[in-house]
């Protein structure tokens, strides 16, 4: 854990200064293109049960119907947001959140308290790790998962963590982030089985 948080803190602080450039770039296109805030900021559950402050960028605006009801986020999701979240450069502000030690860098994605406290016994052992900027079930599928497979995945992981699995994710990250997602059945089996065995 000590090595984790670590390599936490190096990566997340390399990352801001590199991505630097980027952020404001992408800070002003959302300014430029939908307003101000530029960073979308929501709670969310941590390690231990405790509560923080997640930040993106923003991707959606508050558009709404005749009734004043929010419309489906399919429709309020502007083009840059689009861009953002195909491209993952929505999390970057994320960083942060990681050097403050309420995130890590692979960890089950953070989650609303409700939906914590909803999930009872299961999602008091989520929160027996730190919430990562990506993680297993990001890696195996992600948004093409019913939030049945992202559970099992994400208990997977706590389940069989390890160092070796880390990198394994940092590596599938690169690869998903080029490629794009796609279910992996035979991780998503294993979660559900309980199997430690890797899938494919």
């Amino acid at each position: 854990m000590r090595v984790s948080r670590i390599i936490d803190i190096v990566v997340a602080g390399t990352g801001l200064v590199v991505a630097a450039p980027v952020m404001v770039v992408i800070a002003g296109a959302i300014a430029v293109s939908d307003g101000r805030p530029v960073l979308f900021r929501q709670a969310r559950v941590t390690k231990g049960g405790r509560i923080f402050h997640v930040a993106k960028f923003r991707t959606m605006n508050n558009r709404c119907d005749p009734q004043g009801k929010l419309l489906p986020d399919a429709e309020r999701t502007t083009a840059v947001g689009r861009f953002l979240r195909r491209s993952r450069l929505d999390e970057l502000p994320q960083l942060w959140n990681i050097l403050s030690g309420a995130m890590a860098l692979i960890g089950p994605r953070p989650l609303l308290p409700v939906t914590i406290a909803e999930a009872g016994e299961k999602g008091r052992i989520r929160c027996t790790v730190a919430p990562g900027l990506t993680g297993w079930a990001q890696v195996n599928g992600n948004a093409l998962l019913s939030d049945t497979d992202k559970f099992a995945l994400d208990l997977w992981y706590i389940a069989n963590r390890s160092l070796r699995l880390d990198l394994s994710i940092l590596a599938r990250t690169v690869a998903v982030a080029l490629r794009g997602e796609s279910p992996n059945l035979s991780s998503i089996r294993s979660a559900h089985e309980g199997d430690t065995r890797w899938g494919s």
